[in-house]
Parts: C-alpha cells; structure tokens; sequence
C-alpha cells in the first residue's frame, strides 16, 4: 500500500478551471504530503474560474503532451464549465485521461470535469456523479448517475460540486493508498 507522501499526483487543466476545484486539492494533497504538478495544453499559467469572475492564476509545471502517465500515481480533473469544455476538444488531453484509466491509476473528476471521462469512453458501465447539469450527458454515455458527494468505481472517483471538496480531496488520498485498481 503506497504512502500518500510517496505519490505523485497530477492535476490537469486549462483556463477556467473552478478556482476551488483546482486550488484546494492542491494546497490538500501537497499538505498530505504528496508531489503535485499542474499540467496545462501550453505549460502557460492558467485563470481560474471563481463563481461568478475571474480568479487567480496557477503556475504550470508541464505540458499536457509532456506528461508520462508512468510519472503519477493519480491524475485529478477540476470542472468548472469552461476548463472541461475546452479539453474534452483536446485530443492529447483525452488520450491522457484514457492512459492513467488504462494503467489502472487513480482518475478523479469533479463538477463538470466527467465530461473527460465521457468524451474519454470510460464512463459506461460504472456508478458516478457530477455536477447535476451534465447528469443527461454522464447517464447518456451509459453511466448510472448518483446525486452523492463522492462515488468510486474501480479507483474512478467522482464528485458534484465545491461543497463535495473535503470528501473529494479524502477520497482521493485513499484511492492514491490503495494502489493502482484492476478496471472492469
């Protein structure tokens, strides 16, 4: 069983990201003790989404092309409307989303960031959640959508809103110590 403070864990996104949705795992999972990367389509600085504006900028650390999925223990995916539209159009970024799931390693999506998972074909066959507003879409690419704070199926995790952020964040920890989870 690994050591969160031994993982290694990367959080992939573009501008308007969900500021909290991206900051919190962050600052938590770093706070656990984990290495934590930030990866971005151009290895450019990033402008969150904070509710109703603008938010902060978050520094990347890679390219999205440049990650090595061998590299990470868990790969985290903040919503926000904005930040999951724009690279769910990203092929690298989906084909990034498809090699931690085919590696076995931990994926977590919160808010609107299972659209990846849909547009990534892991979504069938397993229980998720998310953000209620794409709940057609999560159901429509055959999961079984559940309004809970988190849902896990095979070490894909699942989360619906800001407010889900302390039982997302835990989850994860979990999964990450679990070690890498055999997929349907």
């Amino acid at each position: 069983m690994p050591d969160i403070k031994e993982s290694r864990i990367l959080i992939m996104a573009s501008d308007g990201f969900e500021q909290s949705e991206l900051l919190v795992p962050l600052e938590k999972l770093r706070q656990a003790g984990a290495t934590v990367h930030v990866a971005t389509p151009n290895n450019k600085p990033i402008k969150g989404w904070n509710e109703k504006d603008w938010g902060e900028t978050v520094p990347s650390d890679c390219a999205i092309a440049d990650v090595s999925v061998e590299d990470y223990d868990a790969l985290v995916l903040p919503g926000g409307q904005i930040n999951p539209d724009v690279l769910r159009l990203n092929e690298t970024a989906i084909g990034l989303v498809r090699d931690f799931a085919a590696a076995n390693k931990v994926v977590a999506a919160i808010c609107h960031a299972p659209w990846l998972l849909v547009e990534a074909g892991i979504a069938a066959g397993r229980e998720m959640t998310s953000y209620k507003s794409i709940k057609t879409d999560v159901t429509n690419a055959g999961a079984t959508w559940v309004d809970k704070e988190v849902v896990v199926d095979d070490g894909i995790i699942t989360s619906r809103a800001p407010g889900d952020l302390p039982a997302f964040v835990a989850k994860i920890i979990e999964e990450v110590e679990e070690g890498r989870h055999l997929r349907k």
